[in-house]
């Protein structure tokens, strides 16, 4: 009689909504191969639907600069106590961590130093931009790293670190055919009786939720949708800006409509406050969860720095980048970051194919002037996008990525040794 299976236990460790998002596509990609694995992890909505045990949300863990993370530090001092009792009482086969470098990396430190469960790093710190000294801690704590970006993989054979290149996630959420400028011809005739529809019913939110009535609304107007990022800081610092952005547009295009993102049902009340601040209650429409209908419905995106623009980038949507840090984390941003562009696209590229707005230039006269431009000449903008899928190659980024957790988990489970405690 063959002896049954041991059940595999894996950790995911995240600290961000698009880390949530990408570690609950690895974990169902995990689970496709082998349905009985017994997986916590501290994560977000996305993982707990993907039947992940959360030891420790991450709804107050987004940040970025350091005076943003200090304010936080409470909330990640807890989340870390809450990995090492969970380390404690369930040690696992395998660790898994998903971004979120500065929590992550302290947590493969501590697991080296006192347990030998092997740990796979996906979508690993961004050390061509900045930090590069986190490679030795990478070399020191990490067995594999599971790269998303083709450039990445000299980095890491230079440091002599075992690494592979999966691809870009990404690619698995846009397809081809989401590509802009195949995609708007065929939207604008189906959305323009679906969007008068919902311009007839009013939002029970305040500020937000209703597009120009029916009667004001031109289909042929352009649609912009700003992204003011996933992040409280970056909403509270973004969002207002966008807005004016707005109302100088809609000065010079009547007929121009505001889509507004919200990437979580907690930012909600948020936005809503800023709207409500503005005045504003008729011209805006506030769209939760991921940003693809948004994608679908916009001609232009202003959008906050980060993995979106990569996303708008896959769909063909020209998308001006703005961003703006408190000032003492802009000063440790001008000494780190090495890097020429914030974009992700532009970087990949290795050319500017969205304009970047950031720090002092992250002003509604600057954005409204840039979106009037782009505007004007649109499928240029569109077209010269294409060439970012190209370059990030195949999808499939998840099911690469799990087979090397799984071979990793299987090595581990056969061969554990007693735990150092």
């Amino acid at each position: 009689m063959i002896p049954p299976t041991k059940q595999r236990r894996i950790m995911v460790l995240t600290g961000e909504p698009s880390g949530d998002f990408h570690a609950a596509a690895l974990i169902m990609a995990m689970q496709k191969t082998e349905p009985n694995l017994d997986i916590s992890g501290m994560g977000g909505p996305c993982m707990e639907a993907a039947n992940v045990d959360i030891f420790y949300s991450i709804d107050k863990l987004s940040a970025m600069g350091l005076t943003e993370v200090l304010f936080q530090f409470k909330y990640i001092k807890q989340a870390y106590e809450s990995f090492k009792s969970r380390l404690r009482t369930h040690p696992p086969d395998l660790i898994v961590l998903i971004d979120y470098p500065g929590f992550n990396l302290k947590a493969a430190q501590y697991v080296k130093q006192h347990y030998t469960i092997p740990i796979l790093y996906y979508i690993t710190p961004k050390v061509w931009a900045w930090k590069e000294s986190r490679l030795q801690q990478i070399k020191l704590y990490v067995d594999h790293a599971a790269l998303i970006f083709p450039f990445e993989k000299k980095i890491y054979q230079r440091a002599g670190i075992p690494s592979t290149y999966v691809g870009n996630p990404l690619m698995d959420d846009y397809p081809d055919h989401l590509a802009k400028p195949f995609l708007r011809p065929f939207l604008r005739p189906i959305l323009c009786p679906i969007l008068r529809d919902s311009s007839k019913e009013l939002s029970a939110r305040p500020g937000g939720g209703k597009i120009l009535c029916a009667n004001e609304m031109d289909c042929n107007g352009p649609v912009i949708g700003l992204l003011p990022g996933s992040r409280k800081a970056e909403i509270t610092n973004l969002l207002g800006i966008m807005i004016k952005a707005a109302l100088k547009i809609h000065e010079r295009k009547k007929n121009a409509r505001f889509l507004i993102s919200a990437a979580s049902p907690l930012h909600l009340q948020r936005i809503d406050k800023i709207l409500s601040d503005h005045k504003q209650t008729g011209l805006f429409e506030v769209i939760l969860g991921r940003p693809l209908e948004i994608f679908k419905r916009s001609d232009l995106l202003v959008a906050a720095s980060g993995t979106v623009t990569l996303e708008a980038a896959l769909c063909c949507l020209p998308t001006i980048i703005v961003y703006k840090l408190s000032p003492v984390s802009h000063i440790f941003a001008k000494l780190l970051i090495k890097v020429k562009y914030a974009g992700l696209a532009n970087l990949i590229a290795g050319k500017k194919l969205m304009p970047e707005l950031l720090q002092n230039l992250a002003t509604p006269e600057k954005i409204s002037q840039e979106a009037f431009s782009m505007l004007e000449n649109l499928k240029e903008h569109e077209n010269q996008l294409l060439i970012v899928r190209k370059l990030l190659g195949a999808p499939g980024a998840s099911k690469r990525t799990a087979r090397i957790a799984l071979d990793l988990a299987k090595f581990a489970s056969l061969n554990k040794p007693d735990q150092i405690e």
